[in-house]
């Protein structure tokens, strides 16, 4: 049974959970009051939609989230590759309408599988090419640039009727390191990160964004606890004038596990002002995930929450005001009307197509050499469906250069150039992965006619090759690459079909 600190903590916690079916534990929790569930991946089968209104019929105030992102990152489209713009698509085309629409799109879909939090749009600042979680994810290296396309896409996610969610403050565009990994520490000048990486999370308050994700990176000017922990930092929101939910990036990250732990961090958040716990994904740990990883990482977190509650360490006061602001966040979707401001038709490919710009070609196929990074926690950067997008039925190997031989590279190379159709290097970090750019260098000297498509940043220092600036590791950027370089088109996944076909 349920005693009164477990169920005032419930209505803080945000947890994920294995499988496309409530188990009956989430329920259970979800019907004493648990403030909602965050989807990732694995939980996206045929039976979403039903697995959304299992959740909601057990607590019709739930929040249900989602990193839906368009561009590199999406739960929804995790099988195929998302057929919507990246943020850094949109930055380079610069138009906050179409920004804008793509947020109302990213609403009606999570809105068509029951979801009602967009976990986006990230308003982190990209200044340093060699980050490994951001990268294409934001909007760009300008704040003025990412803030105006962050209130446009905040705009078009809310009058779709969900909540939007920036993220992750107060900012985690300038480091090198992953805070799924590591604890990154920021180095910049204070002004100058004041400057820069707060701004899109001010114009985003100004705008009336719904909630603010927070980041597990230290600015040691403010202190030695990561901002997730850090009452002086997340301080600065309410002393903006943000009423908002304040959510944590997820708890099970190495910044917050490997230091202070689940049920340690949990605590210290609410203790430093967040108001919901988001508790991560339960696949995270690999093969060394329990078969009940979800319930005992739920009760890791709540059981830290309970004993601060106890000792005194955390005020009950603290997390009635959160708890009260999740309540008055789920109150406010269920009256927010969504049909009353429909995205209307929403053409996806033509702003991707806008989009991506460099080399040309006229090739009736492409032989396809992928040597992008090893995919993230955050980002599934080397899916199977950009490259097997960009080939067609043409050649097609993987080639994981952080882990293959010089010999073993050449023989990939030697193997597309032999093959039909033009040469094609699918790369995402050549000014951060010198292995990346000595391979580009080897194909050139091999076969100049060869291109290379690169689904990252735009590199400082130019290839020896023609490039194809795509922005984005989705179906959708290499569909629209390959017709760039002339090969015969594959038939685009419209959004109509995205809403239509289950998911």
């Amino acid at each position: 049974m349920t005693d009164d600190f477990e169920r005032l903590a419930n209505g803080v916690l945000w947890p994920g959970f294995f499988g496309t079916e409530a188990p009956e534990w989430l329920l259970a929790e979800l019907r004493d009051g648990l403030a909602g569930v965050v989807y990732f991946g694995q939980n996206v089968g045929e039976g979403l939609a039903d697995l959304s209104d299992a959740i909601l019929a057990a607590n019709p105030a739930a929040l249900i989230g989602i990193d839906e992102e368009g561009g590199s990152v999406t739960r929804l489209e995790s099988a195929t590759g998302s057929t919507l713009p990246g943020a850094a698509q949109l930055g380079r085309v610069d138009d906050v309408e179409a920004t804008r629409a793509t947020g109302a799109e990213l609403a009606r879909r999570v809105a068509a599988i029951g979801g009602n939090v967009v976990l986006g749009p990230v308003a982190d600042v990209n200044t340093d090419p060699r980050n490994p979680v951001i990268g294409v994810r934001s909007f760009g290296s300008d704040e003025a640039l990412v803030s105006r396309h962050v209130v446009a896409e905040v705009d078009g996610i809310q009058s779709g009727g969900a909540a939007a969610c920036v993220k992750h403050f107060p900012g985690h565009g300038d480091t090198h390191l992953d805070s799924h990994h590591s604890l990154p520490e920021i180095a910049l000048d204070l002004d100058e990160f004041e400057r820069v990486h707060l701004a899109p999370f001010r114009a985003a308050i100004e705008a009336g964004v719904d909630s603010i994700m927070t980041a597990h990176i230290v600015v040691p000017a403010w202190g030695a606890e990561p901002a997730t922990l850090n009452p002086r930092v997340l301080g600065m929101l309410r002393d903006w004038g943000f009423d908002g939910v304040i959510i944590t990036d997820a708890l099970d990250m190495a910044a917050i596990r490997e230091t202070v732990g689940l049920g340690g961090g949990a605590a210290r958040a609410l203790a430093a002002g967040a108001d919901l716990l988001c508790i991560g994904n339960p696949t995270n740990p690999g093969e060394a995930a329990a078969s009940d990883q979800d319930e005992r990482d739920f009760h890791a977190a709540r059981d830290g929450i309970v004993a601060a509650l106890r000792d005194g360490s955390l005020s009950r006061e603290r997390v009635e005001e959160a708890a009260r602001r999740v309540a008055r966040l789920a109150q406010t979707l269920q009256a927010r009307d969504a049909a009353a401001h429909p995205s209307g038709a929403f053409d996806g490919a033509g702003i991707v197509g806008r989009a991506v710009t460099g080399a040309e070609a006229d090739a009736r196929e492409l032989a396809v050499v992928d040597a992008r990074r090893r995919s993230s926690l955050a980002v599934d950067s080397a899916a199977g469906y950009v490259a097997a997008a960009l080939a067609g039925d043409g050649h097609r190997v993987r080639l994981d250069v952080a882990r293959t031989s010089v010999e073993e590279q050449d023989a990939a190379l030697d193997a597309a150039v032999s093959a039909d159709g033009l040469t094609v290097l699918l790369i995402d970090r050549p000014d951060a992965d010198p292995a990346q750019r000595e391979l580009v260098e080897r194909a050139a000297r091999r076969d100049p006619a060869a291109v290379v498509v690169n689904v990252g940043l735009v590199p400082e220092a130019a290839l020896p090759l023609p490039v194809v600036e795509v922005g984005a590791a989705s179906r959708v950027g290499a569909e629209v690459a390959r017709a760039r370089l002339g090969a015969a088109s594959i038939p685009l996944i419209s959004s109509s079909d995205v809403a239509e076909r289950p998911v």
